[in-house]
């Protein structure tokens, strides 16, 4: 269990930090769309990605090159799926979704997440163009959901951190799967063949044992690149292309320690020539250090190294940067009026409908005693935890984007008021749900083991 409960706490550190840099970049993106740098901003996103190799130019779609804005979403965006598809593939193998009895109450859960929302939604908005954002409020932000919950410390039961990592998990499945159906446009089925064709490629190279990260990079890139021209978002092949990387590593864990000890008896059988300024080693003692370097990468999955590998990108980089390029809302041409519609629908979606999806579905399963309440959580921890589902901001800015991308006329106008209703549904249900934990929770909890 201390092996299982270090894990959580890395990946919740890890996560609440990439959270506070997320929240700064939108509040910066804010106060430059509504200052006299907003003309600058606006321009700035829609300058010309421009990288070239011969004749080959890699973001480029339709014969023009991507903006900043949508490289930024198209493309880095397709990387942190990736880490999603990577995460949701360990759970399924290993964590929380590896078994029926696992889980069923996070996948129920995040259904009622994800229902009730969408219904909240189109009371305010049910039909036009404004009902096309109706999936926006159905994603909850696994960054800020834990970091919200970090703040309360050593008082938060682990069954609680690992039911809501789960539950963002089973929710970005849902979110995946209404991207690739609902917002997928003249499909290019030529594409489609040669995309999946190197799908395939990336699982045969699993099975036959390539560990090579750089084989799985390159032909993903290639993946993603066919995506970009089928008409399917692609920020699907990231999900698909992670689905194919081995989770078992080249050298198994035991043969890995047995290997290790004879090089560790070689060495302390050996001598090396020391001085006060150097010490220098035979050819031979080098080559035992290289070899176990080398043995020490291949006892690690290529699905976790590149976990590692990337997660810090993802969390420091790229959602900062897709938080700047997203957020900025100039609120010059917003009426008390316009707040009544796309606004009000997102924010009872995502304060509202999160909270009674998550609650309702999750406690009518424990009531009828067909699911058992997670460990260390009672009935009213569960309604608190579940406020926190309503933190949707990363996704739901993205679907906000594809929700009101194609919309004439209006689109501008539509998606910054979807991205009101983000931010203010968002930061609501954070401070709900952290004082309405703060409440329920015992005081100074010793053990969250």
């Amino acid at each position: 269990m201390l092996y299982r409960t270090t894990t959580f706490q890395r990946f919740i550190q890890n996560h609440t930090n990439g959270s506070i840099l997320l929240f700064l970049a939108a509040v910066i993106a804010m106060i430059i769309a509504n200052s006299p740098l907003q003309e600058w901003y606006n321009g700035f996103l829609q300058r010309p990605v421009i990288f070239q190799i011969n004749r080959f130019h890699p973001f480029e779609h339709d014969g023009h090159h991507l903006t900043l804005l949508d490289f930024v979403n198209d493309a880095l965006m397709a990387v942190f799926f990736f880490t999603i598809g990577l995460e949701i593939k360990k759970e399924i193998l290993v964590g929380e979704l590896s078994s029926f009895r696992k889980a069923s109450l996070p996948v129920i859960a995040a259904c009622g997440g994800m229902i009730i929302p969408v219904l909240c939604y189109l009371l305010v908005c049910p039909d036009g163009a404004e009902s096309k954002g109706m999936a926006i409020p159905m994603a909850t932000d696994i960054a800020f959901a834990l970091g919200v919950l970090s703040l309360l410390g050593k008082r938060v039961p682990i069954g609680m951190k690992v039911f809501l990592t789960a539950l963002a998990v089973a929710d970005d499945i849902g979110g995946i799967l209404v991207i690739a159906f609902f917002y997928s446009t003249d499909i290019s089925l030529w594409s489609l063949v040669i995309a999946f064709f190197l799908l395939f490629v990336l699982f045969i190279g699993g099975k036959k044992g390539i560990t090579s990260k750089i084989f799985y990079y390159i032909v993903g890139f290639f993946v993603w690149l066919m995506f970009l021209d089928s008409g399917v978002h692609p920020t699907i092949s990231g999900v698909l292309a992670a689905l194919t990387i081995p989770a078992r590593p080249k050298i198994e864990l035991q043969s890995f320690i047995r290997t290790m000890r004879n090089y560790a008896d070689v060495l302390s059988r050996s001598t090396v020539q020391e001085t006060e300024s150097a010490v220098i080693m035979s050819k031979s003692q080098i080559q035992i250090l290289k070899n176990i370097e080398s043995h020490a990468d291949q006892a690690i999955s290529p699905l976790q190294d590149m976990v590692d590998d990337l997660e810090p990108i993802v969390n420091f980089i790229i959602l900062p940067l897709f938080a700047f390029v997203n957020a900025g809302v100039s609120l010059a041409a917003f009426t008390p009026d316009a707040l009544t519609g796309i606004p009000l629908a997102v924010f009872l979606g995502l304060v509202l409908g999160k909270t009674l999806g998550i609650f309702g579905f999750s406690y009518f399963f424990i009531w009828r005693k067909w699911i058992d309440m997670p460990k260390g959580m009672n009935v009213k921890s569960l309604f608190a935890v579940s406020m926190l589902g309503g933190i949707g901001f990363t996704v739901a800015l993205f679907i906000a984007a594809l929700s009101f991308a194609s919309v004439d006329g209006t689109a501008g106008l539509m998606l910054d008021q979807a991205k009101i209703g983000v931010f203010a549904g968002s930061l609501t249900a954070g401070l709900l749900g952290y004082f309405t934990l703060k409440i329920v929770l015992p005081a100074n909890k010793k053990n969250v083991s």
